[in-house]
């Protein structure tokens, strides 16, 4: 398992959107590094994780619990496959482009140490939206991302340092519970009688999807 590129974007317009003011990071492009990795602070205030990545919507993204985002490679793989076009690594929007690791089958609170010094912890799914379905420039891509169900993974920074495209990728955690990201993605998106299940994963787990499996989990039981 290894890191084969990391990946930063800067602040460009929105695209397809008839607000002259929108701008977004979505567009990432793999970089030489190294690159910091650290904590960026609470939702709302901080934004990547990654020093020189550009969050511009911080209210719905970045902070401690999505400070680094993480595709596989293989799964951009299969996305040209299925789409016939050509996915450069970083065309998710991702941070993080892996090999040989398993992304969305990875389990919440699951840590993986990148390099030396970085250790990072999965806390949920991407969630797509309609920047994302404009950036990909694909017809009705958000139903399709969804209904593709692997999203790639947020993760938290545990430990801060440098990190750099090749760097070695290995699961130092894996907690005792089976919620993958996959899982919770379906959750929170197209099956919610599944969110009692994510209880599993504890504090691991994104603060809103745990808010939400617990709030199901007090309305309908389980």
């Amino acid at each position: 398992m290894k890191l084969l590129s990391v990946n930063l974007g800067q602040a460009k317009p929105v695209p397809n959107t008839d607000d002259p003011h929108a701008v977004t990071g979505i567009d990432k492009r793999p970089v030489a590094g190294p690159v910091r990795v650290a904590a960026p602070g609470p939702k709302g205030i901080g934004g990547s994780g990654l020093a020189g990545d550009a969050v511009c919507k911080r209210e719905h993204h970045g902070g401690d619990d999505q400070a680094v985002y993480a595709v596989a490679r293989e799964d951009l793989d299969a996305w040209e496959r299925e789409l016939g076009r050509s996915l450069a690594n970083g065309g998710f929007g991702e941070n993080l482009t892996t090999s040989g690791l398993d992304v969305s089958g990875a389990l919440i609170g699951e840590r993986w140490r990148i390099g030396s010094e970085v250790v990072l912890e999965v806390t949920c799914g991407r969630i797509p939206c309609l920047t994302f379905q404009g950036h990909l420039g694909e017809k009705q891509w958000v139903k399709r991302f969804t209904a593709k169900g692997a999203p790639g993974a947020y993760l938290r920074v545990i430990e801060p340092g440098e990190i750099r495209a090749g760097d070695a990728l290995e699961i130092i955690h894996r907690p005792d519970h089976e919620v993958t990201v996959a899982l919770q993605f379906r959750a929170v998106t197209t099956d919610r009688t599944l969110l009692p299940r994510l209880l599993a994963a504890g504090a691991a787990l994104h603060p809103e999807a745990l808010d939400a499996a617990r709030k199901y989990a007090a309305q309908h039981g389980g």
